[in-house]
């Protein structure tokens, strides 16, 4: 009689434990796959996931940590891509989060002005570009542009967006920055002063903004998206005063590296590749502590010199936390498998350290609690 006893509960004590006791594997000791696959952000083709033959399996499958959505899909020079209307985007972001076991990352370059994923002819909200706020230099103006972009950002389920750009206009006629409007001013202060509104928004409504492009792009005469910048002879020390500024100021927020190179900061590698300028100079002497983003890892600057497996390797070296893969210059519905198993590859082959892989999903965790919890 008291064996039974005792067996019915410990059968009991096994069962109850087994459904209700356990935490997952995922949040209690994750495997190495699920550190890498949180180190990487995507785009994917599709205005649902069901239009997507890989998404579900890199989020499942990968334990991908975040995505990016994109209004046109430049490698078929169409604009199906994922963005169509407000309901769309939002059921698809809707769906996305639901289906990642952890928070998901899904970001969206909303700049303002010409850079700008969600359009107003799609029903979205307009917003004018930083150069225009820089111009009027109103704090109530650039207060109602950031906390309007930042609430429909909310509603639709966004929350990264790749802005404000923090780069100096120092060459107004640079192709990618102050040609089309990106920057507030050639006046660090200034930038400083309304890149800090729109941080202030973002975080109002659950939003991590990402300052761009470090250690500065605004100098530079040529694309990165179609080539090696080299801003060498153009760059300024002043180019990293808003960085400093706002890592001073104890704001929330990340960082995306420019795939510039200069050699007054690193002989041999373009910035996203330099552990002198991610970790040396924005780690150690700057102090910043947050979520580092790579610059597009298919854009021209990067895939066209140095490789998919160089670039990884480098890149994480350097101090990157988050490989961006925008799938927008070149599109690989593999690129997520792929970059894995280099990563791995390069683990076991010692160019990369396992402790570097862990220091980088401790700080993109820190930043999904952050989010979970506003």
């Amino acid at each position: 009689m008291n064996f039974s006893k005792f067996s019915l509960i410990s059968l009991f004590f096994i069962f109850f434990c087994n459904s209700s006791c356990s935490q997952p594997v995922t949040e209690q000791n994750p495997s190495l796959e699920e550190k890498i696959g949180q180190m990487l952000m995507i785009g994917f083709r599709g205005f649902t996931v069901d239009d997507s033959d890989h998404i579900v399996r890199d989020l499942t499958e990968y334990h991908l940590g975040g995505v990016i959505l994109f209004d046109y899909d430049v490698p078929t020079s169409t604009a199906e891509r994922n963005i169509r209307s407000f309901e769309q985007v939002q059921n698809l972001n809707s769906q996305l989060q639901k289906i990642s076991a952890k928070e998901l990352l899904i970001a969206v370059d909303q700049e303002g002005g010409r850079v700008a994923r969600l359009k107003p002819t799609r029903g979205f909200q307009p917003h004018v570009s930083a150069e225009y706020l820089g111009e009027i230099d109103n704090a109530d103006s650039t207060r109602y542009y950031a906390s309007s972009m930042s609430a429909q950002l909310e509603e639709l389920g966004f929350n990264i967006n790749f802005a404000p750009v923090v780069d100096l206009n120092t060459n107004p006629e640079n192709p990618v920055i102050g040609a089309i409007e990106r920057s507030f001013s050639e006046n660090p202060e200034l930038v400083t002063k309304h890149a800090s509104i729109f941080l202030d928004e973002f975080e109002k409504h659950g939003i991590t903004g990402v300052l761009k492009h470090f250690p500065g792009h605004g100098s530079a005469w040529n694309d990165s998206h179609v080539g090696m910048a080299d801003v060498t002879d153009t760059w300024q020390e002043s180019e990293l005063k808003p960085y400093e500024n706002l890592i001073k100021s104890g704001r929330d927020f990340a960082i995306m590296t420019a795939h510039v190179f200069n050699e007054n900061l690193d002989t041999e590698h373009p910035a996203t590749l330099s552990k002198a300028v991610q970790t040396d100079l924005l780690r150690d002497e700057l102090e910043f502590k947050g979520v580092l983003f790579s610059d597009d890892m298919q854009m021209e600057a990067i895939r066209s010199f140095y490789g998919l497996e160089t670039s990884i390797k480098q890149a994480i070296n350097a101090g990157v936390d988050i490989l961006v893969f925008g799938n927008n210059s070149v599109y690989d519905p593999d690129i997520v498998p792929k970059a894995v198993q280099i990563i791995l590859n390069q683990i076991k082959s010692g160019e990369i350290e396992e402790d570097r892989i862990h220091e980088s999903y401790e700080r993109v965790q820190a930043l999904k609690e952050r989010l979970s919890d506003g």
